[in-house]
C-alpha cells in the first residue's frame, strides 16, 4: 500500500499507473481504499483486490476516489463492492485543505450546511475549494458527497427495513427521485433490486438497531484498541465488559448508542439512532475512534525498523492509535483527569455527566450523553468534584468551544487547534498535545512529559529526544510505550513545575 502512495501532508501526487496495476495483479487487500480501478471495456470500477479476472493494462485507469470514477460514468462493481472497502488513510493524516475537506464531507457537513458551509468552515471560497479538490482528486465536494450518500443509501437498503423514502432523506438526498437516479447510476441496480438480494436482514428486531460490519486493514489489534478505550469508560455514557464496548452519542439529529466488538479484519457495530440521517457520520466517528482506516503495514514497518520498538511491534502487530468520537469531549476528559488516576477521572467525569449531561432519549442501561459545551460552561460549582482551578479551566474550554473561538472538529488544522488550546489558562503542552493525538487522531504527536511515557523510556534506556526517529508515527510509538509497562499507564504526567497541566 505504501509502495503506491507514501504519507505526506501536501497535495496527492499523480497515481503511478504501473505500481497500481501491479497491486491489482496481486489482488492484495492492503491496497483497498487507496485507489479504485476503472475498467473502460466494462464501465465498472473495482477495488484493487477484486477477485475477477485482471483486466488488460490498456483497458484500465486509476482514480484516487470512487467519486472521480463515478464522475466519468463508471459504476461500482457488484462483486467486490468498492464502496465497502476501508477508507484511505491519507485523509486521516493530511492537514491541508483537501484532507480536512474529505474528513468534513465524511462527517456529513455538506448534508447539513452545503458546500458554502464546508468552504466557510475551511476558510476558502467555494470556487477555490472546488478547483483544488477537482484538480487533485478528479471530483469536487458535491461529487464526493454524492458518493458518500450512495454508500450510505446502499447500507440502509441492504441492512434495514426502512422505506425507500426514509432512506432517501436519511442518506442526504434532496428527493426520492434523486435517490433512485443515483443508486441506479452508481450500482447499476434499482433500490428494489438491491434489497431483494440482501438475504437476511441485519436489523435487531427488538431495538431497531442496525448491525454493521466495518472493514479494516490487517493486521488489526482489535482487542488492544477496544481494551484501551474501554478501560477509560465513563459510567453512564460508556460500558466495557472485556469484549463489548458500548457508548452513547450526541448527534445533530438526536441521540444514539453504539455497540462494538472486534474481529480479525473488521469491527461489528450495532448502531441505534434517533435519526437515521446521522448514520454516515456515526460510522465515521466509530472509524476514527478505533483508527480503522490506518495503514498498519506502513506503521509497523517503520517502527519495527528501530531495535527498541521492534519487540513490541512484533508482539502486537497492527496496534492502533485510537482517537475519539468527539475532540471536545476528549479535551474535557483530559482536564478532568489532571493529577488523578484513570479510575478517579472516570468517577469524576461520571458525576459531571450525571449532574448536567442530557438524559439519553431512549431507554438503555446507559443513561446520558456527554454534556454539550453550552451546558458545561454554565454548570454550577457543585457539578464539579475537583479543585476550583481545574473546574474553571473546563468552563473556559467549554465556553470557547461553544462560541467558536476554539474549534475542535475533524476539519480543524492540528497546529491551529493546539495553539487555541494553549491560549486558554490552565491548559499546557501535555493537554494540548493529548487532545491533538487522541481527540483529532493525529498520527505523529509524542507526549514527552507523560509519566507513563517517561517511565517506559527510562526502562528502555532512552530519552524523549530519541523519539524523533519514530516520526511520522510517534502517536503509535506512544501506545507501544504505554503497553510496554507492566500495566496500562495511570495517566499522570507533569508538564510544569507547578503541576498546572497534569494528567
Amino acid at each position: 500500500m505504501s509502495a503506491v502512495i507514501t504519507r505526506h501532508d501536501g497535495p496527492v501526487p499523480p497515481l503511478d499507473d504501473d505500481h497500481c496495476y501491479r497491486a491489482v495483479q496481486s489482488r492484495d487487500q492492503r491496497f483497498d481504499g487507496w485507489f479504485v480501478t476503472a475498467v473502460r471495456t466494462t464501465g465498472i470500477y473495482c477495488r484493487p483486490s477484486c477477485p475477477a479476472i485482471t483486466p488488460k493494462r490498456t483497458n484500465v485507469e486509476f482514480h484516487h476516489t470512487a467519486a472521480a470514477a463515478q464522475q466519468r460514468g463508471f459504476r461500482a462493481c457488484k462483486r467486490c463492492r468498492p464502496d465497502a472497502s476501508p477508507g484511505s488513510p491519507e485523509w486521516n493524516v493530511r492537514q491541508d485543505v483537501v484532507g480536512r475537506a474529505m474528513r468534513l464531507i465524511a462527517d456529513g457537513v455538506i448534508e447539513r450546511a452545503g458546500v458554502p458551509g464546508l468552504a466557510k468552515q475551511l476558510g476558502y471560497s467555494e470556487r477555490h475549494l472546488n478547483r483544488v479538490m477537482t484538480d487533485e482528486l478528479g471530483a469536487g465536494p458535491l461529487a464526493i458527497a454524492r458518493a458518500h450518500r450512495a454508500h450510505t443509501a446502499r447500507l440502509l437498503i441492504e441492512t434495514t427495513g426502512l422505506s425507500f423514502t426514509d432512506i432517501a432523506f436519511a442518506s442526504g438526498f434532496g428527493s426520492v427521485r434523486q435517490f433512485n437516479d443515483t443508486v441506479r447510476d452508481v450500482f447499476a441496480a434499482t433500490p428494489s433490486e438491491l434489497r431483494s438480494k440482501r438475504g437476511a436482514t441485519s436489523v435487531d428486531a427488538a431495538t431497531g438497531a442496525v448491525v454493521l460490519r466495518l472493514p479494516t486493514r490487517s493486521p488489526f489489534a482489535g482487542p488492544a484498541v477496544l481494551g484501551f478505550v474501554g478501560e477509560r469508560a465513563i459510567p453512564g455514557i460508556e460500558s466495557w465488559d472485556g469484549t463489548t464496548y458500548r457508548r452513547t452519542l450526541a448527534s445533530p439529529g438526536g441521540h444514539g448508542v453504539i455497540e462494538l466488538r472486534a474481529h480479525d479484519d473488521h469491527v461489528e457495530a450495532i448502531v441505534r439512532l434517533d435519526a437515521w440521517a446521522d448514520l454516515a457520520s456515526t460510522v465515521q466517528r466509530i472509524r476514527r475512534l478505533l483508527d480503522l482506516d490506518a495503514d498498519p503495514e506502513a506503521v509497523d514497518a517503520s517502527l519495527s525498523a528501530h531495535a527498541t520498538l521492534r519487540p513490541f511491534v512484533r508482539a502486537v502487530p497492527g496496534r492502533r492509535a485510537p482517537a475519539s468520537v468527539d475532540p471536545y469531549e476528549t479535551a474535557v476528559r483530559a482536564i478532568v483527569g489532571q493529577q488523578v488516576s484513570v479510575a478517579g477521572a472516570r468517577t469524576v467525569a461520571g458525576r459531571i455527566t450525571a449532574a448536567i449531561g442530557e438524559p439519553l432519549s431512549f431507554g438503555d442501561e446507559l443513561t446520558h450523553v456527554f454534556p454539550r459545551p453550552e451546558r458545561l460552561a454554565a454548570a454550577p460549582d457543585e457539578a464539579f468534584s475537583m479543585p476550583s482551578a481545574r473546574r474553571d479551566t473546563i468552563r473556559r474550554l467549554a465556553a470557547a468551544v461553544a462560541d467558536g473561538s476554539v474549534r475542535l472538529d475533524s476539519g480543524v488544522e492540528a497546529d491551529e487547534a493546539r495553539a487555541a488550546l494553549l491560549a486558554l489558562k490552565g491548559i499546557g503542552p501535555w493537554t494540548a498535545d493529548y487532545v491533538v493525538m487522541r481527540g483529532l487522531g493525529h498520527p505523529d504527536r509524542f507526549l514527552d512529559t507523560d509519566l507513563g511515557v517517561v517511565h517506559a523510556l527510562d526502562a528502555l534506556g532512552l530519552t524523549a529526544a530519541d523519539a524523533a526517529q519514530w516520526a511520522p508515527w510517534r502517536s503509535y510509538a506512544v501506545h507501544h510505550l504505554w503497553a510496554s509497562l507492566a500495566a496500562e499507564p495511570r495517566s499522570r504526567a507533569t508538564n510544569s513545575p507547578k503541576g498546572t497541566d497534569q494528567q
